[in-house]
């Protein structure tokens, strides 16, 4: 019986051990990359080649010359960036709420055609279409200015329809399991639809809320190729086309000051998702539940 003992725990050592051992590669793999960005941004060789993860003469020259650069406005494209997937946010939660609150509540002809449509038209990416987009939206410029070619309520245009489709499904999926009890008994009460909705149901929607807002604020955050074709002017473009373009031609040179503004950018995104990370599963595993 000792024997069988001693076998068990030194088979449950072993598979302790092993999984300290994957836990420390897994980790040692993902925080590299970072290391590897934080070490180029703060060394003063400025060069790709002579990259090393522990620099000699560490100093912060590349975020000085990130912020003085004339010919390099980083923190107007940073604040173009973070303006276009705020604005992008707010209107694709409204519009996606309200779509849901629709497919979810009310029983109309085409309803599932419709919902089949969407996910449907969602399975191809943005990237077949920019062609089309380009198109589109100039042509709409014509007619619209403010919502044409350099403009970032064009871009927000964009954005926000190419993430309707698995966002409504999502907060569909999420509104499904609030009973319909609710209205019901606001009906019975004298409430319209809409007051339903924006007193009784919405109330209870911001997990899935918080979810769909952080997904469309970073997908739209860290978008390059649809921002590259409609923003062509140097002063309207986002901060991951600024960069790009900063070191296009001359990526090693400039590589320090690339990993400077690629610190600064990804901060936005860090802050709110350590704020909000609870808020982030929640809404993600609550939202599964029922389609």
């Amino acid at each position: 019986m000792s024997k069988k003992t001693e076998t068990i725990s030194g088979s449950k050592r072993t598979g302790l051990i092993l999984r300290w051992i994957l836990a420390i590669v897994l980790v040692a793999f993902s925080i590299f990359p970072v290391l590897w960005i934080i070490s180029a941004a703060i060394n003063p060789v400025n060069d790709l080649a002579n990259q090393q993860l522990i620099p000699a003469n560490a100093n912060f020259d590349n975020f000085r010359q990130l912020a003085t650069n004339p010919v390099f406005p980083f923190f107007t494209w940073l604040w173009n960036s973070i303006k276009v997937s705020v604005s992008s946010v707010i209107v694709t939660l409204s519009l996606t709420t309200m779509a849901a609150f629709a497919f979810s509540r009310f029983r109309f002809k085409g309803r599932q055609g419709l919902l089949k449509a969407i996910l449907l038209i969602q399975s191809f990416p943005n990237l077949l279409a920019i062609v089309a987009l380009f198109s589109i939206v100039k042509q709409m410029g014509d007619i619209i200015p403010w919502l044409g070619l350099n403009t970032h309520a064009g871009l927000v245009l964009v954005y926000s329809g190419g993430a309707m489709g698995m966002n409504i499904w999502l907060m569909k999926g999420y509104m499904d399991t609030i009973p319909r009890d609710i209205d019901e008994s606001a009906h019975v009460d004298g409430a319209t639809d809409w007051q339903v909705f924006s007193k009784l149901i919405l109330p209870l929607l911001r997990p899935i809320l918080t979810v769909i807002g952080i997904l469309s604020f970073i997908g739209t955050y860290g978008e390059f190729i649809i921002a590259r074709t409609l923003l062509t002017r140097t002063e309207m473009q986002t901060a991951m086309v600024g960069l790009q373009i900063f070191t296009a031609g001359q990526y090693t040179q400039n590589w320090g000051v690339f990993a400077a503004g690629a610190l600064i950018a990804a901060l936005p995104i860090m802050i709110i998702y350590l704020i909000l990370q609870d808020q982030i599963v929640g809404g993600l595993t609550q939202g599964a539940v029922k389609g």
